[in-house]
């Protein structure tokens, strides 16, 4: 019923969700009432342009409607406990979506929840925009098993649903990351036993040239994400040498694009001349954001 993590989910299920996306995206209109009369509730802790605007239009496109729940609309755990509120929310609408901080109140309100809850983002997981990153790769390249996606940067939540994704999907996937950046050991173990299961590959290094070479798909993040702004100083030093520029990119087959899951910071984590040059598929990457929740939206909360 919820989507939290790609780790929960079959790679049945994934496929799945990837072919009604592709098809949501090209016959549009042919899913118009899927969500016919529903009520998404979108709470965030934490602000978003792609995931507000995706999500509140692609309910729309779906038939349905969006309420967003801010800051100042909704507290977790400030007056009302994180069960309360789950249960509550429940007897309104029919499907929840909640971009937070801390994973575990994502997962407090699945816990309590009667109706679907989508993780639109949590400090541990990305699951939604990494759906949306397969969709563009299978547009791009035809096919996702076999690839090498190689993410450069911090070990955030992306770089942890990157490695559940692409396990998922029998591919290389290759996190280069600074000293005293890895990714969560945790996560790592669990894509490595989805990948003994799938035929794909899981690499951690801390040299970018290694990471990338022969990577069909080059990935990163910001450097500091929200929250962290305090590190922002700090890790723009620890950082050095780990941006994506036309050097870092030449070690990637020639063909390969860039992905970044925006907003960017151009002359940190990426160069100008690589984000908005000919490899770059950014824009197509956050259009099929829409597509992607469009598709979890139908399956989990359709008619």
């Amino acid at each position: 019923m919820h989507f939290i993590s790609l780790a929960e989910e079959s790679r049945e299920e994934l496929r799945a969700l990837l072919d009604l996306a592709r098809h949501l995206k090209l016959h549009p209109a042919a899913f118009a009432d899927s969500c016919k009369g529903k009520t998404l509730a979108m709470i965030f802790q934490k602000p978003s342009l792609r995931t507000r605007v995706s999500f509140q239009t692609g309910i729309y496109q779906l038939g349905g409607h969006g309420m967003y729940l801010g800051p100042k609309d909704i507290q977790l755990h400030r007056g009302e406990s994180i069960s309360d509120t789950a249960q509550v929310l429940s007897r309104y609408v029919d499907g929840i979506m909640a971009r937070v901080f801390a994973h575990s109140d994502i997962q407090g309100l699945a816990d309590h929840s009667t109706v679907p809850v989508i993780n639109g983002l949590s400090d541990l997981l990305h699951p939604c925009q990494v759906l949306a990153d397969l969709m563009t790769i299978e547009e791009k390249k035809g096919r996702l098993e076999g690839l090498k996606l190689a993410y450069v940067g911090d070990g955030n939540n992306m770089a942890h649903s990157i490695l559940y994704g692409g396990a998922q999907f029998g591919m290389t996937v290759a996190i280069t990351h600074p000293r005293g950046y890895a990714p969560d050991p945790e996560v790592v173990t669990t894509a490595r036993d989805i990948a003994a299961r799938t035929g794909g590959a899981i690499l951690v290094t801390e040299s970018p040239a290694e990471g990338v070479a022969d990577a069909d798909v080059v990935y990163t993040d910001v450097w500091a994400s929200m929250g962290q702004e305090s590190e922002a100083k700090e890790r723009l030093a620890r950082f050095d040498g780990f941006q994506v520029n036309a050097e870092l990119m030449g070690h990637a087959r020639p063909d390969s694009i860039f992905m970044h899951c925006l907003p960017a910071h151009r002359g940190e984590e990426v160069s100008a001349e690589v984000i908005d040059g000919p490899q770059s598929v950014v824009f197509d990457e956050a259009e099929n954001r829409l597509h992607a929740q469009k598709a979890i939206m139908a399956r989990r909360m359709g008619v």
